[in-house]
């Protein structure tokens, strides 16, 4: 999912990257907003409010909320500069240390969340806003710009443009294309909703802590591409 660049990645790796980040990202989504009551994946309705206080004239309110903004732009920032940085080093392990990252912050929030929500619940809000840039940067560079997993704006518009497609492309090759596309987005879209739904249910029992479940499935993905990347190796050596 991780490893695959260029002309080796497929489909299916786009499938298998879309499912996994869509889960964290509902995940994070939703148990971020019963944490501190903001939005932790995207900055569209920060932007909006932002918009708003400016019009109001309170600009310490205004520069309050344009710190979300700037911390989702400044994680999509940060990850693609080390996705730069590292393709220069190791190109086969580009995306191994941004996805470490991410995986990091959001086990730190996981475990300090409950001191943070009484004392800087803001700081809660912009590490995941980070978190996020940084995955909707990363998802975006691997698949190159064919999957992105932090909001569904953008997908459901895609989509809708897909599904009209239908009614005027009836060659096999452009369907087929077609219905690739719409696929991989309604998985991007379910599994969005699923991990909002896991999230909501673990917030009950486990608060915020319910956070380790989506830094366990990053790091699950990437021991997923390490061992079967060997094992293709051990195999291709016999």
């Amino acid at each position: 999912m991780f490893s695959h660049l260029g002309k080796s990645r497929t489909p299916r790796h786009n499938l298998g990257l879309a499912s996994l980040l869509s889960f964290v990202a509902g995940l994070v989504n939703v148990v971020g907003f019963f944490a501190v009551q903001k939005l932790t994946t995207n900055v569209t309705g920060h932007f909006a409010f932002f918009v708003d206080e400016v019009f109001k004239l309170n600009i310490l309110n205004a520069f309050h909320i344009a710190l979300f903004v700037f911390f989702f732009f400044f994680g999509a920032f940060f990850a693609n500069f080390m996705v730069e940085t590292y393709s220069r080093i190791r190109e086969s392990e580009t995306y191994v240390f941004p996805i470490l990252t991410e995986a990091l912050i959001i086990a730190v929030i996981a475990f300090t969340g409950n001191y943070l929500m009484k004392h800087d619940p803001d700081m809660i809000a912009y590490s995941l806003l980070f978190a996020m840039g940084m995955q909707n940067s990363l998802v975006t560079s691997i698949s190159k710009s064919i999957v992105r997993t932090t909001h569904l704006t953008g997908l459901f518009t895609d989509m809708g443009i897909e599904f009209s497609q239908l009614f005027f492309y009836k060659d096999k090759i452009h369907k087929s294309k077609l219905l690739n596309s719409i696929g991989l987005r309604i998985t991007i879209i379910v599994m969005f909703f699923v991990g909002g739904v896991t999230g909501g249910v673990l917030f009950e029992h486990f608060g915020i802590r319910s956070l380790i479940l989506g830094s366990v499935i990053l790091v699950g993905g990437l021991l997923y591409d390490f061992i079967k990347i060997r094992f293709l190796l051990l195999k291709r050596n016999a």
